[in-house]
C-alpha cells in the first residue's frame, strides 16, 4: 500500500464516486477509494473534484483501516 503523501503530493486530485449509507466515497487519481462520513461534513461544501490534500484526514484513516484488516 502507498504512503499518504503519494496520494496527495503534486497537486493530485480526488473525484466523487458515489454516496452510500451515510458516506461520500471519493477516488484518488490512482483509483484508491475512501469514505467520508456525512456526520463530519457540518456546513462544509464537498465538490465533485477537489485537491487530494484537503482529504488527507480521510485517506489516512482509510489506509489505517485497510492495514489493520491485513494483519
Amino acid at each position: 500500500m502507498k504512503e499518504l503523501k503519494e496520494y496527495v503530493n503534486n497537486d493530485k486530485k480526488v473525484k466523487f464516486s458515489f454516496y452510500r449509507a451515510g458516506y461520500l466515497y471519493y477516488q484518488c487519481e490512482d483509483g484508491f477509494e475512501f469514505p467520508v462520513p456525512i456526520s463530519d461534513i457540518g456546513e462544509a461544501t464537498f465538490l465533485a473534484e477537489d485537491k487530494a490534500i484537503f482529504f488527507m484526514r480521510y485517506i489516512r484513516k482509510h489506509i489505517k483501516v485497510l492495514e489493520s484488516n491485513d494483519n
